[in-house]
């Protein structure tokens, strides 16, 4: 093993520990190796930035530029309520309608980029016509790696292969070379989907049916306060003293015993409690009426 074949291989180990640790970011790593390879004598500076004169690499960053606009604009929310709006409540014609935007969308870009503009227009459908998520997904993601086989630039390895058999010499590929290849394998796809879609999750179903057939799981708190509600409901005139002291059972301010003293009349002092309206009075065993006191002559 040469020096220089041990100083690469370290470089990839660092870089792929770093990438596991994701720190510090992934674009700052790419310009550390970019910076470590001429430092250590491994490559030159022009070998070491060769690559940015690369048209591959220009075309892969507008892609993702592309991408970023899409979404920006509105541009993948329309798509997203146009293919809501046709299908209807066919849940086979938005499984071929997806299938088949993708695709075609992912034939102009990235299909990273087209998996990462779809997933919220995926999730806007399923909310839109509660569907589960798990019955798209799947197939979205069949279909962008299909569409990778429709044309050149639908891809990174298109354009890498191109570029290496135009830089040998010989014809590289037109821009939709690959389509033949590429539209009957999508047939294939949307079919298979479409027959095996009853083994995707249904995640949404599944959960309504077992929200249907059993009551939600209450707390301990809520199961309390729902037991506490129920008694006073059954019987009205258990209540805390605190509040039936102050407060009728419908809520209204309670009479409470005043001494009434007939002094006139020389009668006793005595606890009248006035009823409140159309409610039962509170009672309460922290009331206490005055005592009995001797009857005074005038």
């Amino acid at each position: 093993m040469t020096i220089d074949l041990a100083l690469v291989l370290a470089l990839l180990a660092a870089a792929i520990l770093m990438f596991v640790l994701n720190r510090p970011r992934m674009d700052v790593v790419a310009l550390i190796m970019i910076a470590a390879l001429p430092l250590t004598g491994v490559l030159t500076v022009g070998e070491a930035i060769a690559g940015f004169a690369d048209s591959n690499i220009v075309l892969i960053a507008v892609l993702f530029v592309l991408g970023e606009s899409l979404v920006r604009t509105g541009v993948a929310r329309r798509l997203g309520d146009w293919i809501n709006a046709r299908a209807g409540g066919s849940e086979t014609r938005l499984l071929v309608l997806l299938m088949v935007s993708v695709a075609g969308l992912g034939s102009m870009m990235s299909s990273t980029a087209v998996v990462a503009i779809f997933i919220p227009v995926v999730m806007r459908i399923c909310k839109n016509t509660g569907t589960a998520p798990g019955k798209l997904m799947m197939p979205m993601s069949a279909a962008a790696l299909v569409s990778g086989m429709l044309t050149l630039v639908a891809t990174a390895p298109n354009l890498v292969v191109n570029a290496e058999l135009v830089r040998q010499g010989f014809e590289g590929f037109n821009f939709f070379s690959v389509t033949v290849f590429g539209l009957p394998v999508l047939a294939l796809a949307v079919g298979y989907m479409l027959l095996t879609r009853g083994w995707l999750p249904a995640t949404i179903r599944n959960r309504r049916a077992s929200v249907a057939g059993r009551p939600f799981a209450s707390s301990p708190r809520s199961t309390s306060s729902a037991a506490a509600s129920t008694a006073s409901a059954s019987d009205p005139i258990r209540r805390s003293p605190a509040s039936a002291s102050t407060r009728s059972s419908c809520g209204r301010p309670a009479s409470t015993s005043s001494p009434s003293s007939d002094r006139a009349g020389g009668g006793s002092t005595s606890s009248v409690p006035t009823p409140a309206p159309s409610c039962a009075p509170a009672t309460s065993s922290s009331s206490t009426s005055a005592p009995p006191t001797s009857r005074r002559r005038s």
